[in-house]
């Protein structure tokens, strides 16, 4: 064991230590990234990672604009400074190639990652944010005007530039105003005099902490509001030159994955495909490296601020802002949020909106900018009353129940009371002991057998929100008739007070004032008083009282929230539960609803957005350095994010029926629909197009199966191929289809538009030289095989694709690509042909198999791990063969030693060979393999013939495509119904054949044991239906393998210790099957009786009530037609009520035969009792699987499953019924590279360096998806991790609390890495002596962790040790035992008796019975983990040792208290009582307990163990050579790098990540 993390220690440092080849200038990292300026350090109450929150672009620019950009950008290269930035832009462009191309996913090859990215050249310095303030690139200065050809006509220049966004700044939150979506469109081309507004999406406006740090002057932060386009280019700022240094290159770690669903499609890249693509520019640089690059930074100034009515403040700026950020700030700032509409002077003169500070005149440190208010016009006056609407509504959380607007829920703060990081500096220190009421609440102690619900959402104290207004509405006397309009009336407003006052009030130019009409009069004179305002708050203000005072503590309270709390998600996330809520009347909401606003588009010149045209100038952004790179990539995730939301939204509108179909008069499933420049498709096979295939249900897995070739496809992002924006959304039982459209593609025939591909599934097919070169660039990554097939005609046709994909050059002139439904090739175990012969290890298990359609495809994940694991072979293979020519071996290496050969040729390999000689022999073979193949490759004369034939024979058996190198690819077209190869070709179909049948088998044989047995390590650990898909999805496996899965499963030796996988896999069979059934039983019900329908689907489902009745709604209670033909139901068919008649013995027969046709699997249950007995399932925990599986939103409250009188549902339990979305996630290259590389830093123990790289990827990460995302929580999670390790523990805090936020919001408030996020939050609570918060965390987690899986789950272990172990510290011992003992049994059961986890259990059960002086029942436990320390590790080990020391102390203590025991019955009350020594843990000694166990082991390092380090990685260097693809790791030494990459070695102390002891 030692001996592997010895090895994993010293895994990627070979090229840290002996780098070939460094980078020599510092600066070369100047571009992108700045010093911080000296004088800004952030300030203490903003958390930093808000600093990153930059709001996407919300408008894309089309190719007039971006021209004008670039002429912009090379008048500015002219200029001095900005040649060496572009000297060192190009430098780093070098070392930059590899991260280019595509979004990487987990890379397996860490050799094509050598020259990821560029490190952070100052090490010195801390997180203080490296990107800091990312300077906008003057190109994109004045953010476009209009005359500066934005206003263009045609629909391109409406997108003519990319609004602004905050920039990361450390001193404050640069949040989007308002919640996330830029709301600052208007800036696109309306003239600049115009104000700052808020946009219809936008929630509150409230970037609070930004307030009072803008305030405070020179240590306060960067303003916050809009930049420019944030180009990662220098902030100037004076500063010391650095020193040189050099800087090594990044390499990754071999197979650390971001956690995140789909991540792993991403991983196409390897060395070679990213030379294909283009992107590796020629290292012209490297000379120019050497040379120094300076660049000038200006540092921020202070200006005050005069704005009426409230005293003059200071606010802190940079040059690079706009006055625009400025007036952000204000419409944030609790004194100056009410104002929307003024503009800002200097001296007198009013400052453009668009200008960047430094272009203004007379404006330096000091100046006074006066706030001068404008008069309103009607949008202006629109814009207002929406923004006060959004500050009344900040605090409800009525938007993130109903799953609008992006916004969802999180109840951190609730654990916390409040925020961490302020108050918990501010409590006093000090261990708190006396006031922590320990007690948990029942339900949550071990052995509890209630799962209440209400839980789950908790009540926030905020959300009662402080009424200002019972109604705000506009006035039913809009819009003012024309003679009003004349005398400046631009709309009126209806207001009912507190107090019961009705009022109407006119927005006019001048401002706000109160009218005399009345609800049903007319009289738009001024009332007297009139109240003339500015701000509608100040009139309110002077009307109400109450509204005075509520308003000012709304915006108080407001601005003390967490930034992450209010924050827009990137997509919307729903919640399956929500408390009964009041619906209030809300004038915006209203608005909203009946106008087909999506986003902005009123505030767009040009109304609706052009997607395709959006989504196709985003890719085609440059993306030659850095900081273009990032914004493309920004740009990208935008109107992705963007084009999901609208897409969802066209969905739900189209089953709703509020869509006009684009064919009426046809069936209802055969129509098609175009809303807002989007085509929506159902997913029902309309004219037989899928007969073939399996009709209805192949259609409907289609769209899925063609989501992933877009994803596949946009991730190798070859330039000049491209995909429509495809999203699939579930809804009402309804599967639609939303694509963006292919310019031209409506006005002609499909027949005419194709010129690639098929579309009758290869009867007539075509092809297009233009298109095969583009494919041919994607065959690689794709390991797609280049074939012909035959036409009709009897033509030869070469395809580099399957058939189905079709090529359509649209109007554009665009190459797109479309139906790629089967890009990976087809899954044989579900494809039975006529003759063909499976594999024995398929026939086994009972494959083929038929399936309900012919369109199984393998998966990504499941092609990639089996081409890696031919090359493993074909290495072997050749390596041995090379043996046995051990003759040849001197010469041939002679010949060969032209340059192909590694850095330290044989000679070295031959002096380590004495030392190891297994291992070297081996890797010499490995190398002299990779050089000859690599020297065949070239087609170098000098090999001989026998190493030729060596080759070609390992290429031969591994099924290799070419003779000469390793090659495997597929073609998709094999076993598909209707395509034909020419005879020419028969040997090579056949070959491909049985390519297809080896990975059938090999999904078999190898991915589900290797997935059972990572189960059984504990390497995986899911814990509900999601993350089960997601660890299967990772190797490869379809869900419809589940039933296998589990059927291996029960074979396993060891059954016992996979009960936790066993019992997710059966509720996730049960709900699938039941999902399946409950689609089509929705498709049959109409929409009045929806909320009836679910109820009694659920009932069925899960009570216990044997005969519940449907409720029909009234009307239709004649009508009670028992139609049993599921087959033609029409979408609309009113007299549906076939859904009334299902009972729970029907639905749980379909259940079982559902799983056993689709999973294989035999479910030995009749109804849901049955099923929680026989499987030990919770009912509570199946409700929640299918909820989230059905998009259902049902009621928070108590649910009795187990009432036999009465149905556990009601109809006024199911709230809502959301979509169910899949989409494409872009992908952030760059910064995962960062992440990776920091990973792998930390791995080898660079812990500074790890750290320095993970906050670079985090800025960029924030650069790239705004402040929201996954992969920024898992950086912030492993970030605070190494700020714990290394001993920063208010800093590991405040990170931690910003990735359970963000994983509250973006991944729900209880999904498993939120759990988890829980348990690391509560250890740097702990650290920080915040020991009831810790308490209320751990408590929390163990709650959702009952809700989500149960009790019995090896990770409940861990959490109950943290429970046990803090309750000890604060002395509540009988407690403590509680969890504890609960702990050991679950270890011992998932662990086996034996394991070292159980022996430290046991030594944690003994120390508290010794705190409560029960001396026998300690011995007896420390007894049982001494015998396993002996046995596991010998009688030397030090752990034995400690233990047995313990032992005697234990018996000393023992035998002391016998002794007084006696002397007290001798002597009676006269006994001479010796003191005994009682003792209380001490923190430090809990703490210490507390890292053991959560995996944090300091193990100090001497200079000698450094020394034999450096060894032991010279040695092994020759193995990194010849490891490729990473696939020659020894199995154990992958599983330990597939673990999350977590600490392994600072300079003094190795962090080791194992929870064993």
């Amino acid at each position: 064991m030692g001996n592997s993390i010895f090895v994993n220690c010293c895994r990627h440092v070979t090229d840290l230590i002996f780098q070939t080849r460094s980078f020599s200038s510092p600066d070369e990292r100047s571009p992108l990234l700045p010093k911080p300026p000296t004088s800004r350090a952030g300030s203490p109450d903003v958390p930093e990672a808000s600093r990153g929150a930059v709001p996407y672009p919300d408008v894309i620019p089309s190719a007039a604009a971006v021209g004008s950009l670039q002429k912009r950008a090379e008048r500015i290269q002219d200029s001095p400074e900005a040649k060496g930035e572009e000297a060192a832009v190009t430098a780093c462009d070098n070392s930059c190639w590899e991260a280019g191309g595509g979004a990487a996913g987990p890379p397996r090859r860490p050799g094509a990652s050598r020259a990821a990215a560029v490190l952070p050249a100052d090490l010195e310095e801390g997180p203080a944010g490296l990107l800091d303030r990312a300077a906008p690139l003057e190109a994109c200065q004045s953010h476009v005007k209009p005359e500066d050809g934005g206003s263009a006509a045609g629909p391109g220049a409406a997108r003519a530039v990319l609004p602004p966004g905050p920039r990361p700044g450390p001193g404050r939150c640069a949040e989007p105003a308002g919640g996330g979506r830029s709301p600052r469109v208007q800036q696109t081309v309306t003239p600049p005099g115009l104000c700052g507004e808020k946009a219809s999406g936008s929630r509150d406006a409230s970037a609070g902490a930004a307030q009072s740090d803008r305030a405070a002057g020179p240590g306060g932060g960067l303003s916050g509001g809009p930049s420019p386009v944030e180009l990662v280019l220098p902030c100037r700022q004076p500063q010391k030159r650095r020193k040189k240094r050099k800087l090594p290159p990044l390499e990754h770690p071999s197979g650390t994955a971001l956690m995140n669903g789909s991540a792993p499609h991403e991983s196409l890249r390897g060395e070679k495909d990213a030379r294909q693509n283009g992107h590796e520019e020629p290292d012209a640089g490297e000379d120019g490296n050497d040379q120094e690059v300076i660049v000038i930074q200006d540092t921020g100034f202070t200006v005050k601020i005069c704005a009426p009515g409230i005293e003059p403040f200071s606010l802190q700026v940079s040059p690079q802002e706009m006055v625009q950020e400025i007036h952000q700030v204000l419409m944030d700032r609790e004194d100056t949020c009410h104002r929307t509409c003024f503009s800002l002077q200097l001296d007198g003169n009013v400052l453009d909106n668009f200008a960047e500070l430094k272009t203004i005149e007379g404006l330096q440190e000091g100046s006074l900018l006066k706030v001068v208010e404008e008069p309103y016009t009607v949008r202006e006056a629109r814009i207002h009353v929406r923004h006060i609407r959004d500050l009344l509504k900040s605090l409800d959380p009525s938007d993130a129940f109903n799953g609008v607007d992006c916004n969802s829920l999180s109840f951190l703060s609730v654990f916390t009371e409040g925020d961490l990081g302020d108050s918990g500096k501010r409590k006093k220190k000090g261990t708190e002991m006396e006031q922590i009421d320990c007690t948990p609440p029942e339900h949550i102690l071990p052995g509890s057998k209630e799962r209440p619900l209400c839980a789950l959402q908790p009540q926030n104290r905020d959300w009662k929100p402080l009424q200002c207004l019972k109604v705000l509405t506009m006035s039913g006397w809009n819009p003012p008739p024309g003679n009003r309009k004349m005398h400046g009336d631009l709309m009126y407003l209806y207001v009912i007070t507190v107090e019961d006052r009705h009022v109407s009030i006119t927005a006019s130019t001048r401002g706000f004032y109160l009218n005399q009409s009345t609800a049903y009069n007319f009289n738009p004179k001024p009332a007297n008083p009139s109240f003339l305002s500015h701000s509608l708050v100040e009139l309110l203000n002077q009307i109400s009282p109450t509204f005075k005072k509520n308003f000012s503590a709304l915006q108080k309270k407001r601005v003390q929230r967490h930034p992450f709390e209010r924050i827009a998600t990137p997509f919307q996330v729903y919640s399956w539960t929500a408390p009964q809520a009041e619906h209030a009347m809300d004038c915006v909401r209203a608005e909203d609803a009946y106008t087909s606003r999506l986003g902005y588009e009123e505030h767009i010149p040009g109304q609706t957005r052009d997607w395709n045209e959006e989504l196709q100038t985003t890719r085609e952004l440059p993306r030659k350095n850095l900081p273009e790179r990032l914004l493309r990539e920004r740009a990208i995730f935008k109107v992705h994010s963007d084009f999901t939301a609208a897409a969802t939204r066209g969905a739900m509108a189209v089953i709703d029926g509020n869509v006009m179909a684009i064919n009426p008069s046809e069936e209802t499933k055969m129509q098609m629909f175009i809303w807002n420049n989007i085509f929506f498709s159902l997913g029902f096979d309309v004219r037989d197009h899928y007969k073939d295939f399996g009709g209805d249900v192949a259609a409907y897995v289609a769209p899925t199966n063609d989501l992933n070739g877009v994803r596949t496809y946009n991730a190798v992002d070859v330039e000049g191929l491209y995909t429509l924006g495809t999203v699939v959304v579930d809804y009402r039982g309804y599967r639609v289809t939303a694509q963006s459209i292919i310019p031209g593609i409506l006005e002609r025939e499909q027949e005419q538009s194709v010129i690639y591909g098929s579309i009758d599934f290869g009867k007539t097919v075509v092809s297009h030289p233009k298109y095969l070169e583009l494919l041919e660039k994607t065959s690689r990554p794709l390991k797609i095989q280049k074939h012909k097939v035959l036409n009709d005609k009897n033509e030869e046709v070469e395809l580099c694709s399957s058939v189905e994909c079709k090529g359509i050059i649209g109007n554009d002139g665009r190459h797109y690509i479309l139906d790629l439904l089967r890009t990976f090739p087809p899954d044989l175990n579900f494809l039975p042909v006529e003759g063909e012969e499976m594999p024995e290890e398929c026939k086994k298990m009972g494959f083929p198999k038929q399936h309900r359609h012919k369109l199984c495809c393998l998966r990504q994940e499941l092609v990639d791990a089996f081409v890696e694991h031919r090359y493993l072979l074909f290495m072997k293979l050749a390596a041995l063969q090379l043996m046995q020519q051990k003759a040849n071996k001197q010469e041939s290496s002679g010949a060969l030693e032209n340059g192909a050969s590694p850095e330290n040729g044989t000679a070295e390999s031959e002096k380590s060979e004495s030392d190891d000689g297994k291992i070297d022999d081996n890797v010499t073979g490995l190398d002299q393999v990779k050089e000859l193949a690599e020297t065949i490759a070239s087609d170098d004369g000098t090999v001989d013939p026998k190493s030729r034939e060596v080759i070609r024979n390992a290429c031969k058996a591994v099924g290799s495509i070419s003779d000469t190198s390793f090659d495997i690819r597929f073609n998709p077209d094999i076993f598909s119904p209707g395509v034909r190869f020419p005879e020419s070709s028969k040997e090579e179909v056949q070959d491909q054949k049985q390519l297809l049948k080896d990975a059938a088998a090999f999904l078999l044989s190898c991915q589900i044991p290797g997935l059972v047995k990572d189960c059984l390590d504990h390497t995986v650990l899911p814990m509900d239906g999601a993350t089960l898909a997601e660890a299967m999805h990772q190797r490869g496996i379809n869900m419809r393998y589940l039933g296998k899965v589990i059927n291996f499963i029960t074979k396993t030796p060891g059954r016992a210790q996979l009960d936790h996988i066993f019992k997710i896999g059966i509720s996730e069979l049960i709900t699938r099957s039941a999902k399946h059934i409950f689609k089509t039983y929705l498709q049959g019900v109409e929409l009045s009786g929806l909320s009836a329908a679910i109820s009694h689907f659920l009932n069925c489902f899960l009570s216990s009530f044997p005969n519940p009745i449907a409720h029909l709604p009234a009307d239709e209670l004649v009508s009670k037609k028992k139609n049993k033909k599921r087959k033609n139901r029409n979408l609309g068919n009113a007299d549906n009520t076939a859904w009334a008649s299902m009972t729970p013995q029907e639905l749980w027969k379909n259940i079982c035969s559902e799983a056993k046709n689709y999973f294989d699997f035999s479910l030995e249950c009749e109804n849901a009792d049955q099923a929680a007995e026989v499987y030990n399932l919770q009912k509570i925990t199946l409700l929640r699987e299918i909820s989230l599986k059905t998009g259902v939103q049902i009621l928070l409250k108590e649910y009795n499953f187990d009432n036999r009188h009465k149905p556990t549902f009601t109809e006024e339990d199911i709230l809502n019924i959301f979509p169910v979305v899949k989409h494409v996630n872009p992908k952030a290259s760059d910064a995962f590279h960062f992440f990776q590389s920091g990973q792998a830093k930390v791995q080898q123990g660079f812990l500074k360096e790890g750290c320095e790289l993970i906050n670079e990827a985090l800025n960029l990460f924030n650069n790239v998806y705004g402040a929201m995302h996954v992969e920024i929580c898992a950086c912030l999670r492993l970030l605070a991790r190494l700020n714990y390790i290394m001993g920063d523990y208010s800093e590991a805090l405040s990170n931690q609390q910003k990735a359970v936020l963000m994983s509250e919001r973006v991944l729900g408030i209880e999904h498993p890495n939120t759990i988890q996020e829980y348990m690391h939050l509560a250890l740097y609570c702990f650290a920080n002596s915040q020991l009831s918060t810790a308490l209320n965390l751990l408590y929390r987690a163990r709650y959702l962790m009952l809700l989500v899986f149960g009790e019995d789950h090896p990770e409940m272990a861990l959490l109950d040790n943290n429970i046990g172990l803090v309750l000890h510290g604060v002395m509540e011992y009988d407690l403590s035992l509680r969890f504890l003992e609960n702990a050991l049994a679950i270890s011992s059961k998932y662990h086996g008796s034996k394991s070292l986890k159980v022996a430290l259990s046991h030594h944690l059960v003994a120390r508290v019975y010794e705190s409560k002086a029960e001396f026998r029942s300690a011995l007896q436990h420390e007894k049982e983990g001494y015998t396993i320390y002996k046995n596991q590790l010998g009688e030397h080990h030090e752990k034995t040792k400690e233990s047995s020391e313990y032992l005697k102390y234990l018996t000393q203590q023992a035998v002391a208290l016998q002794r007084t025991m006696n002397e007290i019955y001798k002597n009676g009350s006269n006994a001479n009582i010796m003191p005994l020594k009682f003792t209380a843990p001490s923190m430090a000694s809990i703490l210490e307990q507390l890292n053991i166990i959560n995996g944090i082991l300091f193990i100090p390092l001497s200079q000698k163990d450094l020394e034999n380090l450096k060894a032991e990685v010279q040695r092994r260097q020759q193995l990194q050579e010849s490891i490729k693809s990473g696939e020659q790791l020894e199995p154990e030494d992958k599983a330990v790098e597939e673990k999350e990459a977590e600490p392994s070695m600072p300079s003094t102390a190795i962090p080791l990540t194992q929870s064993s002891a």
